[in-house]
């Protein structure tokens, strides 16, 4: 169970002091998630989740925050806060930040079916459309994914680690990021950045909302969908890219976001750039000589642009 902080009793009843949410009657510990501290919160006027945010400043949760405030706007299936007394969705404990949100009834699925792929797949590029044109002033406040944090957090993890071997991985990191091709008119907005099926709640065989919104930033708007092909096409357990397969994810997101041409001469390099942050994320596992992501990017190589591009946008 991830729990960091635990509530006492005390401290429930003083935050929901600050909210127009009836009395407090119970809660319970969310044993899903791993990193931040998640509560289910009862009152009488019904059932709500309260999130503490265990390593994330004020100003990345006001990013989050504005972020669900417009898909919320919006109608777009997701988390919707509750304001405090004061106005704001976001408060602070024990010096940091938190969220109330309403409860969503639903349940994520181990086992999902086709269907149930396809509305998720819908939704990633619902969601990358409908925010091209979102702006928050707390988006410098995230980390938003391009080659700069790349090599900046694999340099820090390097540095943590301070072996030869991760100097030597740090250097490969380096020089594959030269080699990406990522124009600055390549469209950017919000990704998600975590599309698993724990983080989408279902009722039945209908998806009821995506959730967990702590790793959306602002980035090149096929980063998401880079995740949908991993998930489906190229899981752990397999060593080559099932193209048949990342090509069904491809045609299937372009019925509800088409790809203009800049989107898919430039989806290998994407590609690649989120295997380099999966570096980063994973950078203790295994030696400079041999790991995961090495292995992926030779595959890649192997494939090549061109016929990475033509094999999953040309028939």
């Amino acid at each position: 169970m991830v729990v960091k902080t635990a509530l006492t009793h005390d401290e429930i009843v003083n935050t929901l002091s600050l909210y127009d949410l009836g009395a407090y009657t119970q809660s319970e510990a969310i044993q899903q998630g791993t990193i931040q501290t998640n509560y289910f919160i009862q009152t009488t006027q019904g059932r709500f989740v309260f999130r503490l945010y265990e390593c994330r400043s004020k100003e990345s949760v006001l990013f989050e925050s504005d972020l669900l405030a417009y898909l919320t706007e919006h109608h777009y299936p997701s988390p919707t806060q509750v304001k405090n007394t004061q106005g704001a969705y976001v408060g602070m404990h024990r010096h940091k930040p938190y969220v109330i949100f309403e409860f969503i009834e639903g349940q994520p699925i181990e086992h999902p079916t086709a269907h149930h792929w396809q509305q998720l797949i819908q939704k990633a590029a619902e969601l990358q459309r409908l925010t091209e044109d979102f702006r928050s002033p707390y988006t410098p406040h995230r980390w938003n994914y391009d080659s700069d944090l790349c090599r900046t957090l694999a340099h820090a993890e390097a540095t943590r680690i301070n072996t030869e071997s991760a100097r030597e991985k740090f250097a490969w990191l380096a020089c594959e990021l030269t080699t990406l091709d990522l124009p600055s008119s390549l469209p950017k907005g919000i990704c998600h950045c975590d599309f698993h099926f724990s983080n989408v709640l279902f009722q039945g065989d209908e998806l009821a909302a995506l959730i967990d919104f702590d790793d959306a930033n602002y980035t090149f708007l096929q980063f998401d969908l880079v995740g949908l092909i991993e998930y489906w096409a190229w899981p752990h357990t397999m060593d080559i890219l099932d193209v048949a397969k990342a090509r069904s994810v491809v045609q299937e997101y372009m019925k509800h976001r088409p790809f203009p041409l800049i989107e898919q001469q430039h989806l290998f390099d994407v590609y690649k750039l989120s295997i380099l942050f999966d570096c980063v994320w994973y950078f203790s596992r295994g030696s400079a000589d041999d790991f995961k992501e090495k292995r992926k990017i030779e595959a890649l190589d192997s494939l090549g642009r061109q016929r990475f591009s033509d094999r999953l946008f040309r028939r």
